[in-house]
């Protein structure tokens, strides 16, 4: 009895993980074969007919996938730089001083959680309209400068810091900004990890957001990119399709597995779950 116990979470554990992984499995499986064995329901690792070369060959030539994948970089790490900016400083401030009105506006940042995109979209959408900053990089990003998400997780993880340290530090003159970006930031660096991890994966797999304000192919990020790509083959090429979603989908596998420690680190210190 005692074995088996041990073994059940494990056991499902393991089904769980089986059933998230099977999507791309049978992903990169079809990225692989020919057109006539597409609809194959064979789960066999390798196909009678394997037509990777010429499938990923049009994923990349047939369309400028490399531009979608830079468009992609530029957008994430600009949207989760200033998310940093503005976070950290906002939850340090929420955590560790003390002024008037300090626990409303930790409410009003816990309420502004429910508030999804869509519901702003259109707001957003006419303002940057008269702007004339459609189509641009700063369109796709700017919605996203202030994460809410993010002030939350860092205060979580702010509110652990000692706070003699902090007054230790006071009383050697650093300022205040000083506390925060070099000591009470670096001792969170796990929380930094994890949502880095989130913020990448969220706004390279962004589809709702880009498909509005970007009509140049030439500004298009991976999911926009995908959708042209899927627009210039008409659907039919299921095989060229699924190599192209497997280009987009290895960086943001490769960057959870490089930060796998920190990010389930940074989620235990948060108490997020």
């Amino acid at each position: 009895m005692t074995a088996l116990r041990k073994l059940t979470p494990h056991a499902v554990l393991a089904l769980g993980a089986i059933v998230m992984l099977f999507p791309f499995y049978w992903m990169v499986l079809t990225s692989i074969r020919s057109p006539a064995e597409v609809f194959d329901v064979s789960f066999w690792p390798i196909p009678k007919s394997f037509d990777a070369v010429e499938n990923y060959s049009q994923a990349a030539g047939q369309v400028p996938m490399a531009r979608f994948m830079l468009n992609g970089v530029i957008v994430c790490l600009g949207i989760l730089v200033m998310q940093v900016l503005t976070a950290v400083p906002a939850a340090y401030a929420l955590a560790k001083l003390r002024f008037p009105g300090r626990r409303l506006l930790l409410s009003l940042v816990i309420a502004a959680l429910c508030v999804p995109i869509q519901a702003l979209a259109l707001p957003l959408f006419v303002g940057l309209a008269k702007a004339d900053l459609l189509n641009t990089y700063f369109a796709m990003m700017a919605p996203f400068f202030l994460s809410v998400f993010a002030i939350f997780l860092f205060h979580q993880s702010f509110r652990s810091y000692p706070n003699e340290i902090i007054e230790a530090a006071r009383l050697d003159g650093f300022s205040e900004l000083e506390i925060c970006w070099r000591l009470v930031l670096r001792g969170s660096l796990p929380s930094l990890a994890a949502f880095t991890v989130f913020s990448l994966v969220a706004h390279w797999n962004d589809l709702y957001w880009p498909m509005i304000v970007v009509s140049d192919t030439n500004l298009a990020p991976p999911p926009l990119g995908m959708l042209f790509f899927a627009d210039v083959e008409t659907g039919a090429n299921y095989g060229a399709l699924m190599a192209g979603a497997t280009l987009i989908t290895a960086p943001m596998l490769v960057c959870f597995l490089l930060v796998r420690r920190h990010f389930i680190a940074g989620i235990t210190m948060t108490g997020v779950k």
